[in-house]
This record gives structure tokens, sequence and C-alpha cells, in this order.
């Protein structure tokens, strides 16, 4: 029987992160048990609770590490349109919900009310939420009402695909049309100039 790999606290609490993401994508998160990620790892249950106490402070970590992944895949480029930023980082996200399909549903339903991992979502939208009121054009008196409606937007937009990977009653394309028609149909009658000239009125 050959000896468990020697790895750095860093590099084991990757490894069990990694292969606790494979589990919480591939079942529901009431099926997920702390001593299958621990087999599946290849280590002591006793191990796998000293660097994750719990199921759910295991699920968490996971999350954070994923809103900051996909944070990194939705960076604001100056060259892009508006269109083209909502695009990517739309792109990015639905590329994530759907091939993590029960770990979101599990962060957006069955934990709906565990503060940790809504903070974790709430952390990430407001990031979002910045970095598109960094490149539209408002005027200083417009901030307020322009950062109100971003953060209902992303917050219609968490709700809208969460319900599509429960129901899948439009394309994935669909999807991203639909949501990026209601922020730049939102923003218009709030900027003096138009965030998207492109997109049809």
């Amino acid at each position: 029987m050959s000896s468990r790999q020697r790895l750095s606290p860093a590099e084991r609490r990757a490894q069990l992160l990694a292969v606790a993401a494979q589990l919480f994508a591939a079942q529901p998160y009431d099926d997920v048990r702390m001593e299958g990620v621990a087999e599946r790892a290849g280590v002591s249950r006793a191990l796998l609770y000293q660097h994750f106490p719990s199921k759910r402070e295991l699920f968490a970590a996971l999350y954070r590490q994923a809103a900051g992944q996909l944070l990194d895949r939705s960076r604001v480029d100056p060259a892009d349109t508006f269109v083209e930023q909502l695009t990517e980082g739309l792109d990015a996200h639905l590329t994530y919900f759907a091939e993590n399909r029960n770990t979101v549903l599990a962060a957006n339903r069955v934990l709906a009310g565990d503060r940790l991992i809504q903070t974790i979502i709430a952390d990430e939208l407001d990031a979002l939420r910045e970095r598109l009121l960094a490149v539209l054009p408002y005027a200083a008196g417009e901030r307020e009402a322009v950062s109100g409606v971003l953060k209902s937007w992303l917050v219609f937009v968490q709700v809208l695909c969460v319900d599509w990977l429960t129901e899948e009653n439009c394309t994935r394309t669909e999807l991203r049309e639909v949501c990026i028609g209601a922020i730049v149909g939102a923003l218009r009658p709030l900027l003096d100039e138009d965030p998207a000239p492109e997109w049809p009125r």
C-alpha cells in the first residue's frame, strides 16, 4: 500500500477544496458527506476536519474561492464596450453555473438562510456593482441612483439564473440577452449618455 502523499498545509487545503468542488457539483448538498470527501481525497477524516471543522465551512470556503475566480474572469477592460463587458461577465457566470448546478443551488436555495454563505454572495455582487459603476458615464449627482439600479439588477440576474438552473425554459443565449437588455433599459433614463448605443431600443 502506497503511503499518503505529503503536502504542505496550503497544498492540502487546495486539494481538499478541489475534491469538494467535484463532489458538491455532482451531488445535492445534503448528499455530500465529509467522510466521502476524505475518502476521495485519500486522507483521514481527522485531517479533513483539521482544515474544515464542518461541511458548512468546507462549502463556504469552496464558494468563496469560486466567487473570487468569477470576479477574476469578469475583469473590466476599458477598451471594451459596456455590452461587451456585460457579455463577458455573464458568460463566465453562466458557464460556472451550468457546470456546477448543484453547488449554485446549494448556495442559493438549500443555504439561502445561512448568513455566511449569503455574505459571500453579497460581497461578490457588491464587487461587481463597483466595477460596473467605474465604467458607466454618469454625472456626479447620478451615482446613488445608478448604484441602486445596478444592485437591483444584480439580484434580478441572480434569481433569474438560479430559476434557469431548476427549469431551463430558455436558451443560455436568450437568458444572457434578457439580462443585458434589462440593465441597458433600466440605465438609459438615468444617464445623459447612452451606455449601449449599439443595443436596440
